[in-house]
């Protein structure tokens, strides 16, 4: 068996190369910050060369942005299948809400780096992800209006001022949640719903 043969199995057992990138980035930007953490560290830490990471990846920034952006694509993919559900808009946006919730704190660390981070990012970047996550804001915002139009939602409150005060919720989850904690991502994912669905009743 050549030397090239054996690298490729390696490589297969240990994973991806770009899972393997992106999983020594998350870890080593926790531990010492994006600023802190040089090529030559992720790459030793993922076990492949700088030039493996160059076909995947053109910078440190490529593996900032792609930490973050895999967590949203995923998040989107549920919010968007949860939202053309058939069935009632309140039991589609409860449902939608607890799944950003619990992925979230599935994901910790991912959006912690990215949000504590965000600014490194190239102007492009920055703009591409503000734009994903306005989109997936005005399909959470969609069902939330659409609630309010068949009266099961009040609406003396913008769909927008409630997205945002839920979602800023979320944002704060890695200053609180503790795995070690009583509660599971689902846990928190299923009171976060219950609370924005309960919010949402119009008063009598």
């Amino acid at each position: 068996m050549v030397q090239g043969q054996r690298t490729a199995e390696t490589d297969s057992v240990r994973g991806p190369v770009p899972e393997r990138l992106l999983a020594a980035a998350t870890r080593l930007f926790a531990e010492r910050g994006f600023e802190g953490t040089s090529v030559q560290e992720i790459v030793a830490a993922a076990g492949v060369t700088k030039g493996a990471m160059y076909h995947y990846f053109g910078s440190k920034d490529d593996l900032l942005y792609e930490i973050y952006a895999r967590v949203l694509r995923m998040q989107t993919e549920h919010l968007l299948r949860f939202s053309s559900q058939d069935a009632p808009v309140d039991e589609r946006l409860r449902a939608a809400a607890a799944d950003v919730i619990a992925t979230s704190i599935a994901n910790l660390d991912d959006s912690a780096i990215f949000f504590r981070s965000m600014h490194q990012l190239d102007p492009e970047k920055r703009r591409t992800v503000r734009a994903e996550r306005r989109r997936y804001h005005e399909i959470f915002c969609d069902m939330i209006r659409q609630g309010q139009d068949e009266g099961i939602f009040r609406d003396d409150v913008a769909a927008g001022l409630v997205a945002d005060y839920f979602f800023g919720s979320a944002h704060h989850l890695s200053s609180w949640y503790s795995k070690e904690g009583p509660m599971t991502g689902e846990d928190v994912g299923r009171q976060f719903a219950d609370l924005l669905i309960t919010s949402l009743r119009p008063k009598e």
